[in-house]
């Protein structure tokens, strides 16, 4: 009996100690799964809609698990303040203004929070940080927005059909472009003048490259004229003087003109010539008896060249010219 149980009693104390092992071994392994026996620190952020997030889920930082769900309550009206246990290895790594988002663990997986790093230029989070949380799109918001899409695409189709069958009644610019024929050579002939014109700037554009280069041509007028400043100045002094003659033809006009208005005048002599019609016949009469005076003592002369007591004073005179006149010959 003695012998018996005590193989009982060793039997059973096997059987103990493999239970007990195999309970440590499952708590440590449960707990390192659940980074309980890794050093932590505590951060939270609060959201409107966790959309089912629970108490023990992961939270993931670029790819990597780094803490779970510690606490999740109610903190206000319509918000949810979750509280996360965060390694204290991956503190460095998560800056203070980092966001918080709720994803999913796969297509259909439990939900997760996902942490993004912030800019390098903010502090590390530190124990008790609040975190800013970002608003997430839930299945119902997806479904909204795809059915408000559907909407908007039935509506663009159904006016399109509505265009399409107005283009092909002939409706509209575009249907009587594709019914009528008229309209449609007219556009043709529209495009065809524009072509043509199109062209011909073309054209015009290359002759006025052409000159342009002929103009640029070294020893050429033009390019004297812009560059040569002998050519220059000798245009300058033509131009003066041709100003110089303009200014004294311009006098000379002057001039004239005051000679003319003086000639219809009746304040000078040749003005009362031409313009007094009694002066003018007064100095007619003046030059008929002048003349009738210069006949009279043209004969007087003649007569007194004949008198006896001045007949020997003009033959001597007329021998000493007849003298003269050979003299020089």
């Amino acid at each position: 009996m003695d012998a018996a149980e005590n193989r009982r009693s060793i039997t059973v104390g096997v059987f103990v100690l493999l239970g007990v092992a195999v309970f440590v071994i499952g708590i440590l392994t449960l707990g390192g799964q659940q980074k309980t026996f890794v050093k932590s620190i505590t951060i939270s952020s609060i959201f409107n809609d966790v959309a089912g997030l629970k108490k023990g889920n992961n939270v993931w930082f670029s790819g990597v698990k780094v803490g779970t769900i510690k606490n999740i309550h109610f903190t206000g009206p319509s918000q949810v303040d979750v509280i996360m246990s965060i390694e204290s290895s991956s503190q460095p790594y998560i800056h203070r203004n980092a966001g918080v988002r709720i994803s999913s663990d796969g297509l259909i997986g439990n939900k997760i929070i996902v942490i993004d790093g912030g800019s390098p230029q903010a502090p590390p989070i530190q124990d008790g940080a609040v975190l800013q949380s970002e608003k997430m799109l839930s299945t119902d918001d997806v479904l909204k927005t795809l059915q408000q899409n559907n909407q908007n695409l039935l509506a663009i189709t159904t006016d399109f059909k509505a265009l399409s069958h107005q283009i092909l009644a002939g409706k509209g610019t575009v249907g009587a472009l594709l019914a009528d024929s008229t309209m449609g050579n007219q556009l043709k002939q529209t495009m065809r003048n524009l072509q043509a014109a199109t062209q011909n700037a073309a054209k015009m554009s290359s002759q006025l490259n052409s000159f342009s280069n002929k103009m640029n041509t070294k020893g050429g007028f033009a390019d004297n004229l812009l560059t040569d400043t002998v050519t220059f100045n000798r245009i300058r002094a033509s131009v003066g003087r041709l100003k110089e003659a303009a200014d004294n033809a311009s006098i000379l006009t002057d001039n004239l003109n005051k000679a003319s208005n003086k000639l219809n005048t009746t304040d000078n002599a040749l003005g009362v010539l031409l313009n007094d019609p009694k002066a003018a016949v007064k100095v007619q009469s003046t030059l008929n008896y002048l003349q009738q005076s210069s006949v009279k003592l043209n004969d007087d002369l003649e007569a007194v060249q004949h008198n006896f007591l001045l007949r020997g004073f003009f033959k001597k005179k007329e021998k000493a010219k007849q003298d003269s006149i050979k003299k020089a010959m």
